[in-house]
């Protein structure tokens, strides 16, 4: 019975039974990705966060309020002598305090985007029953005082307190108009009735000066949300960032679990493989060599000389697998000496002399006498020569030509050129021909096809030697192959020190 936990090391890099874990955060990036390619955000969206800011701007101000309303109204009736303010504070005073109650009541709950619209409208109609208080303060007159001392004492109140509401309610964007429009219609009809001169310039300077105080609150309004904006996408992008990383780790867990996997099966394969090789290499080729006596049937001898190529084959593919999995795993040990790549060269091309000349192909050589000795692996190195004039004499049609060069660089390293006139390589094809089993399409045509893993290793043991790798090549024009050694690894020889005159011994004297 399954469990839903994968265990496998399959290619799959995301185990999708750990999906669940990130349903939320990949629910909130869709929509954030959403929202940043149809745009910015709308108003609605935000209308829950809006109004919890407004909450707490408001319950903070909360004393800002009352006491200018009584400091006015002490001013008021210490001008004019006028009991009626005090019935005006009252009332106002009892409007300010049903506001924050029903701040401090939204605050307590829960406001849910469904409910945010309703507590809206409440906070609004609270605003525009203050509005109304202080459109009763706008019809009030004074007759025992001097009439331009009263409308500076009103103007200048009326002034601070759309300053005061301005600045604390902006973040409910109608409040402003809500709250003084009252008084707006309040100062026009009586300065319509009256028609003073200064009633109509109050009426006039306060309308201006409201309307500008509607458009700052306005502005201050969008800042804010904007700023909202920027934060969601930011809480979005950590979150996308959160399963960005989720999905790394897992990867990482994949890849370790298929290292592992795979460090098993080539330690399995090296000895359960090996073992039984060794045997069938033996066997059929002490049968094809007629060793314990002559085969009665001659296609029987055919059959273990393709054994024996068989068995050979698969070894040197082991081999290969093995070589490359030391490498990448860093296991791959360097034994490095002072060796010649004159000599690797020439032995390398004395090995694939035979099968040169089956195919009638002809090598020919072009060396730098006298190269210095450089230092590095010997078994490594022959191993690049070797691969690079095997693939050439594999991929060189009857009757070509090789050509091999070894010399200086223009860096003062070493280097190897072989060069053939085989089919070549279309340009597109060199990346995969030097990836792991990657094979071109005139490999997969040919009939030696090879593993795929030669020149992987070729590069890898010059990236070891701090060496470079270059293929060059096109299509029916041959390829080249060059491997380069740096500088750092040329020996230079030191000339050698001249005997000089033994230093005669001085004489101790002693006082």
């Amino acid at each position: 019975m399954s469990t839903g936990v994968s265990t496998s090391t399959d290619k799959i890099i995301v185990d999708r039974s750990r999906s669940h874990r990130n349903k939320a955060v990949s629910k909130a990036v869709r929509q954030t990705r959403e929202r940043l390619q149809s745009g910015h955000a709308s108003n609605s969206s935000f209308d829950r966060d809006v109004l919890k800011m407004y909450v707490a701007s408001m319950l903070q101000g909360a004393t800002i309020m009352p006491l200018f309303i009584v400091l006015i109204t002490a001013l008021g009736v210490y001008i004019t002598e006028n009991t009626q303010l005090l019935f005006w504070a009252l009332l106002t005073l009892t409007c300010q305090t049903g506001n924050i109650l029903l701040a401090r009541r939204a605050r307590r709950q829960e406001i849910t985007p469904e409910s945010a619209r309703k507590w809206r409208r409440l906070l609004l109609l609270g605003q525009f029953l203050l509005g109304c208080c202080w459109a009763v303060f706008a019809l009030q007159g004074c007759d025992t005082c001097e009439p331009s001392s009263f409308i500076l004492y009103k103007g200048a109140t009326l002034l601070i307190a759309l300053s005061v509401t301005a600045m604390s309610n902006f973040m409910l964007t109608p409040a402003v108009l809500v709250a003084f429009a009252p008084a707006i219609l309040a100062l026009a009809a009586k300065s319509g009735l009256s028609r003073d001169l200064l009633e109509i310039s109050l009426t006039g300077l306060f309308t201006s000066t409201l309307v500008f105080f509607n458009y700052i609150s306005d502005r201050l309004f969008k800042s804010n949300l904007r700023i909202l904006s920027y934060q969601s996408e930011k809480d979005d992008l950590i979150a996308e960032l959160e399963v960005a990383k989720s999905m790394s780790d897992e990867a990482r867990r994949r890849a370790e679990e298929a290292n592992l996997a795979k460090s098993r099966f080539l330690a399995s394969m090296s000895h359960e493989l090996r073992t039984p090789l060794n045997a069938i290499l033996g066997f059929s080729e002490v049968m094809s060599a007629e060793v314990m006596g002559p085969l009665a049937n001659p296609t029987y001898k055919e059959y273990a000389g393709d054994i024996h190529r068989s068995g050979q084959h698969l070894l040197d593919l082991i081999n290969e697998i093995l070589d490359l999995s030391r490498i990448e795993a860093g296991k791959y040990e360097l034994s490095e000496e002072a060796i010649s790549l004159l000599d690797i060269t020439e032995d390398c091309i004395g090995m694939v002399q035979l099968r040169a000349r089956a195919k009638n192909i002809a090598i020919s050589d072009q060396f730098e006498r006298q190269l210095p000795a450089i230092w590095a692996d010997e078994k490594s190195m022959r191993q690049v020569v070797l691969n690079l004039l095997s693939n050439a004499v594999k991929f060189t049609p009857q009757g070509g030509e090789i050509h091999v060069k070894v010399g200086w660089t223009a860096g003062g390293g070493q280097y190897i050129s072989i060069k053939d006139n085989g089919p070549g390589i279309p340009e597109e094809e060199i990346p995969v021909v030097l990836s792991a089993f990657g094979q071109g399409s005139i490999a997969i045509k040919s009939a030696e096809q090879g593993t795929g893993l030669g020149l992987p290793i070729v590069q890898a043991i010059l990236a070891k030697h701090d060496g470079q790798f270059l293929l060059k090549s096109k299509l029916r024009e041959g390829t080249e192959v060059i491997a380069i050694l740096p500088a750092k690894r040329v020996l230079q020889s030191l000339p050698a020190v001249e005997e000089a005159q033994a230093v005669a011994r001085k004489r101790k004297s002693f006082a």
